[in-house]
């Protein structure tokens, strides 16, 4: 099973990881969504946002952008990130994961680790 966690923000895919207003976390079993709640960390601490997403057992992040140490923080993981991902809705893109179009922008994760 995997678990996939979007940052949103007025229900579009948040610019940043991590200033977002809350994450949808789609729990997905052989390419069929199962469910999908809403989480919410407890702490605005940034640092602590790698934990609390491998203490919710998620194996995905989707994300925009992302601040160059929470990037090194979540590299240290074994959860699959997508970076780049153009803002839209979490509908469409957790369809464009399903159906395995979704893809990083290079352009931007050299962005971020450089």
């Amino acid at each position: 099973m995997k678990r996939v966690a979007i940052p949103l923000v007025e229900d579009r895919l948040s610019e940043y990881f991590g200033k977002c207003s809350y994450y949808e976390i789609f729990e997905i079993d052989h390419k069929t969504i199962k469910s999908s709640k809403i989480g919410i960390p407890s702490h605005q601490d940034m640092n602590k946002i790698p934990d609390w997403v491998m203490e919710k057992a998620i194996t995905d992040v989707i994300i925009h952008k992302m601040d160059k140490k929470i990037f090194a923080l979540l590299a240290d993981t074994k959860i699959n990130l997508f970076v780049g991902i153009p803002i839209d809705t979490p509908d469409t893109i957790i369809q464009r994961y399903l159906t395995g179009s979704l893809k990083s922008d290079t352009k931007i994760i050299g962005e971020i680790t450089q």
